[in-house]
């Protein structure tokens, strides 16, 4: 019997239907694209800094042969501009527009603090691949915000230990930007020189992203302490290191800090930094497996060679193959994606870290010296640091 057409069509249309349904519940299952979206400074101070984050992730991707849990991963990217004003604006094109699955940025404090607010209003799984805001682990703690670098305090409260037990420094000032991340890092320092004996005497700040250095120079020079500690980064941190030198203080007085103080600037610091010490969660010469093979796949890939950013964006990609893997690709079943997560040990370049109950690393920090134009290991200065996680609820 031949169906009237108007019933054929009626049945064809069902059937189109019938298929689409099916199509979308095995995209949300994970078997389409997984949506990830680059919010990093690609302009700016930290322009180097988001490219060596954005490339350290892909790499750990197209190592997988560009998927992860069976998900080809789709890209999309915003510029931050490392501005907090616009941060809002900025992370809401990746969620509202881009309807992305997962976030990974930022760099600065003060704009991952507005990332995270939209993360947690709106559900969005937010990786930061550096930016160390106390705050992030701290108050804004949710089960779908990790980071896979530090917070400002680790590095910092570990060179304030080194500084004081290690370095027998006894009068410190400290000197950083105003702003999110230079507060933490500086406060943490003096919580860890402090707690060993020593004394931060003062502590100087300037304008983000301001570098004009010279007054406060002058009045490290005046005050003649023992040691100065200093966060700076990317530009910031060429030009202070450079000054400190030209002004001849490091002659006289040490000047430490962490890693990011000369992490990625050491070709334009030269000779400034020579025999500088700093504290982070990765040196060069660890001399393992896992790091030898991640730096020639980096430097095979970019023809540049890896520092603590493309780690620290490495293994976002990982902890997010981790959290996926474990949900067979799909981000939606949330418990069970942030509990793979939680209990994994990620394999990092770095050394094996675990996640604290606030999504932050518990990891070692080394203590680093720089030759030529390598952060050198010197020794472990703590051995599986965890951030207190002050004000973390979850």
């Amino acid at each position: 019997m031949t169906l009237p057409t108007s019933v054929r069509t009626a049945r064809l249309a069902l059937t189109a239907i019938a298929f689409a349904a099916l199509a979308s519940a095995a995209g949300a299952q994970g078997t389409g694209k997984l949506k990830v979206g680059l919010m990093l400074p690609y302009s700016g101070t930290y322009t180097a800094l988001g490219v060596a984050i954005e490339n350290g992730f892909k790499l750990y991707v197209d190592e997988q042969g560009g998927k992860l849990a069976g998900r080809e991963i789709e890209y999309f990217k915003v510029d931050d501009e490392s501005d907090p004003a616009k941060a809002t604006d900025n992370v809401n094109k990746l969620i509202k527009r881009d309807n992305v699955d997962v976030i990974v940025g930022t760099v600065h404090s003060g704009v991952a603090m507005a990332m995270a607010k939209a993360a947690k209003e709106s559900g969005t799984v937010l990786i930061v691949p550096n930016a160390g805001a106390d705050a992030v682990t701290g108050p804004m703690c949710a089960p779908n915000i990790f980071r896979s670098s530090f917070s400002n305090w680790q590095p910092a409260f570990a060179m304030g230990e080194v500084a004081a037990k290690q370095q027998g420094k006894k009068k410190a000032m400290t000197i950083t930007w105003k702003y999110a991340a230079g507060d933490e890092s500086v406060n943490g320092f003096k919580e860890g020189f402090e707690k060993n004996g020593g004394k931060v005497d003062k502590q100087l700040t300037l304008p983000f992203p301001n570098v004009e250095f010279q007054a406060l120079l002058t009045e490290i020079a005046a005050a003649k302490p023992d040691a100065v500690y200093a966060f700076f980064a990317g530009g910031g941190a060429v030009k202070f290191v450079k000054d400190y030198q030209a002004a001849g203080l490091n002659k006289t007085i040490p000047l430490y800090g962490p890693g990011f103080l000369t992490d990625g600037t050491l070709d334009a610091q030269g000779e400034s930094a020579q025999g500088m010490l700093t504290t982070l969660h990765y040196a060069d010469g660890l001399n393992t497996a896992r790091d030898n093979a991640f730096r020639v796949g980096y430097a095979k890939a970019f023809k540049l060679q890896p520092d603590v950013y493309a780690v620290q964006g490495y293994d976002a990609a990982q902890m997010l193959g981790v959290g996926l893997a474990a949900t067979k690709g799909d981000i939606g079943k949330k418990a069970e994606f942030t509990a793979a997560i939680e209990k994994a040990k990620i394999d990092s370049p770095r050394g094996t870290f675990t996640m604290s109950k606030s999504h932050n690393p518990v990891q070692d920090i080394y203590l680093r010296k720089v030759e030529g134009k390598e952060n050198k290991l010197v020794s472990t200065a703590i051995k599986g640091l965890a951030d207190p996680a002050r004000g973390c609820r979850m």
